[in-house]
């Protein structure tokens, strides 16, 4: 069943809550310039790339009655095919923000959500930078970009700081959600009747974040019927 819009926002704003709680780490100037665990992606970079995430929601616009809306999936697609311009965009912004990084980012925050109450009651179709969307895929992308790329900070700041004592900054039900919703895709593909066990692990190996492996996938995914079994999804993944 579609996520409806409301549920997305509230999604959306609980993870977003649970990331800027994160702010103080990200305004050390000495953390932001490690690496993270994106090649070639400095931790600053990967931070500002939450407010270029925000500000695609932030400029959405309504498109006219009767315009046919992209899936998630077919949304989701578009992006490997811009990934040399996301990164370039990321770097340009992360320069300019240098000086206030956590200042940038939650500022676009609060221009997403400006737009989502004054367009989300009727989920219209709105112009996204990819095409048109519902409001409510809109903005459960967004969802799924701060629950991937909070992973992703989550594995650099720790491993920048050479400890474990750091607070993880993706909401448990964002998490799940996400997952679940990769996991249509998948099953829309395929046909198969899957079930996440272990969303974490789920969510990684969806977004290329982990090498695929089978015994990967399957402590990540259970058939839902014991007479069946995990398929062999090595050319479908990643999905991002």
């Amino acid at each position: 069943m579609p996520v409806d819009v409301m549920t997305a926002a509230a999604a959306l704003r609980t993870q977003w809550d649970r990331l800027h709680d994160w702010v103080g780490l990200m305004a050390d100037p000495r953390l932001g310039r490690a690496e993270s665990v994106l090649e070639g992606w400095t931790i600053v970079e990967l931070w500002a790339h939450l407010g270029r995430a925000m500000d695609a929601l932030a400029v959405c616009t309504p498109l006219p009655a009767g315009t046919v809306p992209l899936t998630l999936a077919e949304y989701l697609g578009s992006y490997p095919h811009r990934a040399a311009d996301i990164a370039e965009t990321t770097r340009q912004l992360a320069a300019e923000h240098a000086a206030d990084p956590v200042g940038y980012v939650t500022a676009s925050a609060r221009a997403a959500f400006a737009t989502l109450d004054a367009l989300g009651a009727h989920d219209p179709v709105v112009q996204a930078r990819r095409g048109p969307v519902r409001l409510s895929t809109m903005t459960l992308s967004r969802v799924l970009e701060l629950v991937v790329h909070g992973d992703d900070l989550y594995r650099s700041v720790r491993r920048a700081r050479s400890a474990d004592a750091v607070p993880d900054p993706v909401d448990p039900a964002a998490l799940e959600l996400v997952a679940d919703e990769l996991l249509a895709i998948v099953r829309a593909r395929g046909g198969w009747d899957l079930e996440v066990v272990d969303a974490r692990r789920w969510l990684r190996l969806a977004a290329g974040r982990a090498p695929y492996d089978v015994d990967e996938l399957a402590l990540a995914l259970q058939a839902r019927y014991t007479s069946d079994a995990v398929p062999d999804l090595g050319r479908m993944l990643p999905l991002l």
